[in-house]
């Protein structure tokens, strides 16, 4: 038989190791959004150098459009094992026109985000039809490695 220590004892190693099963939030933060202070510095007409001074490099720069600068921040949770949940991101949109200067302050945040499905579609591709030797051996033979380049080789 187990005596009332050791009864009290291991119920509170019990105890002890189902608290370690407790909801346990983790809470991620991502990117590098200015404060609001900085933020109200902003003022349209600046050009590309003050914005860059005040509020530092962007997050992002859109590819296609160099003069769109992105400043964004998000918020992510995740419980245990469980799948991470975005629960805010704020985003702040600086357009500058032709001569660097600001043209418009967008300020955006997740209630005005769309959620996007990813399409399980794919692609073929004409690597994927190749059988086994033209995918591995077709090269065999192609490369001359000390040819001029006109077909006739050097010897």
């Amino acid at each position: 038989m187990m005596s009332t220590t050791n009864k009290f004892f291991f119920l509170g190693l019990l105890m002890i190791g189902l608290s370690a099963c407790a909801k346990d939030t983790f809470v991620n933060y991502t990117g590098n959004m200015p404060s609001d202070d900085k933020i109200e510095q902003l003022r349209t007409g600046m050009d590309q150098s003050e914005v860059r001074g005040i509020l530092g490099s962007p997050s992002s720069v859109v590819s296609l459009d160099r003069n769109t600068w992105i400043y964004m921040s998000s918020e992510i949770e995740q419980i245990a094992f469980m799948k991470p949940e975005e629960t805010d991101r704020k985003l702040l949109v600086v357009k500058f026109d032709n001569n660097g200067k600001i043209a418009t302050i967008q300020h955006l945040d997740r209630s005005k985000g769309k959620d996007l499905q990813i399409s399980e579609q794919e692609t073929a591709t004409p690597e994927q039809e190749q059988g086994f030797f033209r995918k591995y051996f077709g090269g065999v033979g192609q490369f001359v490695p000390f040819s001029s380049g006109n077909g006739i080789d050097n010897q």
